[in-house]
């Protein structure tokens, strides 16, 4: 790998990873617009694993901000990130994989009264990104959630 070949792949590994957390932030900060626009134009999501629907990215961005309204408190994190870039022998192609871990707690606002849950869910996505003109977008996102617990009831899968 020449020296032009490593620097072009940190960039590209850095740039992958700015996408996964705009990702994270977008779904935190309920900036739905922002979220689209992290996904190809022809980009997918699978969020059966998640309770939600599998579908083009709009699909996912609406049920996503219906279904997390009542939770004015977000913090995602994706964590443990695995990325692998397409190989052309020895360099970079323009796919990419990252496999992570998510955390997700949500809730009322601190001290907020009414009949919101705290709720905290743990799983791992699946991301698959394309190389394009403004920069790496997302092909495809999975969901696939492992374990769900609110306090006060059993730990649910």
């Amino acid at each position: 790998m020449t020296q032009r070949v490593a620097l072009a792949t940190v960039m590209d590994r850095l740039s992958i990873d700015a996408v996964i957390t705009d990702y994270a932030a977008a779904v935190d900060d309920g900036a739905w617009d922002d979220l689209g626009a992290l996904f190809t134009s022809d980009g997918r999501s699978d969020y059966r694993g998640a309770g939600g629907p599998e579908g083009p990215a709009a699909e996912a961005v609406r049920w996503l901000s219906e279904s997390l309204r009542p939770f004015p408190v977000r913090q995602h994190l994706i964590v443990n990130r695995r990325l692998e870039l397409q190989d052309l022998g020895g360099y970079p192609g323009d796919l990419a994989q990252v496999r992570a871990d998510y955390l997700s707690p949500m809730g009322p606002e601190a001290g907020a009264g009414g009949s919101v849950p705290a709720v905290v869910t743990g799983g791992r996505y699946v991301f698959d990104l394309r190389r394009t003109e403004p920069g790496w977008r997302l092909l495809s996102v999975t969901a696939l959630r492992t374990w769900r617990y609110s306090p006060g009831a059993p730990i649910a899968g």
